[in-house]
């Protein structure tokens, strides 16, 4: 495996995007490091519930569905069979122009649940506009690649804007007047301030996983967006939950929308967590023996640093081990590249920051390890939730002295 470092760096101005994401908002206020908080290990040992067998019985097939046969045959291409939960749900509401929430976690076919029915509505309309707003890189990354899948020969086309890649190529893209725009909130306000692009040309707009975007302190650039929306506007809002934060977000943003709850409880539940006790032993030997045991195929490793990250992903190579690592000092193509193989099975272990995490959405993880302590038990439950996914059993390790 090869390090390079990041070549994103033609101007000052690049640099000042990518760190600005990387720090998860565009001005974040000034502050000392985050203060580690006291997490009683004892949460950290679980047994994980058997997941459910109850197959749900979708109440239409895609084929039921007013949209082009067209859409149907991508639909089939894709290997898509039945709706899942909040696709049966909700598409015929969007197909409506009614305006949506989904309560429902990652992985349960949302991305697709919206994409659908805009497709359509931008094939019946080609004046339509969409904006998708998503709050990691890597969840806007795979709604586009799912766009891609959904909209082939329909003759309609969409624009990636992200930080941690140019903004030259994104603005040229935009000069196009695709029909559907999909980015992050702090790349597309600085496209916007630049004159490249227009949220009041957008009468569609997407906000997905807003309790994420709140999270990652991006609450304030999605205010601004919505400020500058049209009127009338089609409004669909997805989020896993629902603070006080994002409630208020959504009722700016809705008017008489219909709620689809598809959300099956944290799926940490499917989790079996337990420790490792590391007392006067090298943690990456503790790693080293557990990677070389059976069951260990696909394994998630979570750490604080990125420095640390790094030298570790450095050692576990001469060790033998096909690793590969996304942090922040990663650029945009390298993070997309681990990510890949990682989910292609050609590496056995993607290490990882709790930054650069956000977003990721891969099946079969068999293991989470917890290298380094979380620094809050909610950040514990989000790395955790990686696995014990879609129906299968998880695990997850924390190292603890």
């Amino acid at each position: 495996m090869t390090y390079t470092r990041s070549t994103n760096r033609s101007s000052f101005r690049n640099r000042r995007y990518q760190n600005a994401e990387n720090r998860h908002a565009r001005f974040p206020k000034k502050r000392g490091p985050r203060r580690q908080e006291y997490i009683n290990p004892a949460l950290f040992v679980k047994k994980g519930i058997e997941p459910e067998n109850n197959v749900y019985v979708p109440t239409h097939a895609f084929s039921d569905f007013a949209i082009s046969e067209q859409i149907k045959e991508n639909i089939r291409l894709h290997g898509y069979q039945t709706p899942t939960p909040i696709q049966d749900q909700a598409i015929e509401y969007i197909l409506q122009g009614r305006d949506v929430v989904g309560m429902a976690n990652t992985g349960t076919g949302k991305t697709a649940a919206f994409l659908i029915p805009l497709i359509e509505k931008a094939f019946r309309d080609r004046s339509q506009k969409v904006l998708i707003v998503a709050p990691t890189r890597e969840l806007a990354v795979q709604i586009e690649e799912e766009f891609r899948y959904f909209s082939r020969q329909m003759q309609l086309y969409s624009a990636l804007c992200i930080g941690g890649a140019g903004i030259t190529g994104q603005i040229r893209t935009l000069r196009r007047n695709p029909q559907f725009v999909i980015g992050t909130p702090g790349r597309l306000k600085d496209l916007e301030q630049q004159r490249a692009l227009s949220f009041t040309s957008f009468a569609t707009i997407v906000l997905d996983e807003v309790d994420r975007m709140l999270d990652m302190g991006f609450i304030q650039d999605v205010r601004y967006i919505i400020s500058k929306l049209s009127s009338p506007r089609h409004s669909l809002f997805f989020s896993a939950t629902m603070p006080p934060e994002v409630s208020d977000v959504m009722h700016t943003l809705l008017k008489n929308p219909i709620t689809v709850s598809v959300k099956s409880g944290e799926s940490a539940l499917y989790v079996d967590q337990d420790v490792v006790r590391t007392s006067g032993k090298q943690k990456i030997d503790v790693l080293h023996d557990l990677l070389i045991q059976d069951g260990f195929e696909k394994v998630l490793v979570f750490g604080r640093t990125k420095w640390g990250m790094e030298k570790l992903a450095r050692e576990m190579e001469t060790r033998g081990f096909k690793v590969a690592s996304i942090h922040g000092n990663k650029n945009q193509s390298q993070r997309q590249r681990a990510i890949e193989q990682f989910k292609s099975n050609k590496i056995q272990v993607l290490l990882a920051t709790d930054i650069a995490s956000r977003g990721l959405d891969i099946d079969n993880v068999t293991h989470v390890i917890n290298y380094d302590i979380p620094e809050t038990y909610k950040d514990y439950v989000h790395r955790i939730g990686r696995t014990g996914r879609a129906g299968k059993k998880g695990n997850a390790l924390t190292f603890v002295e």
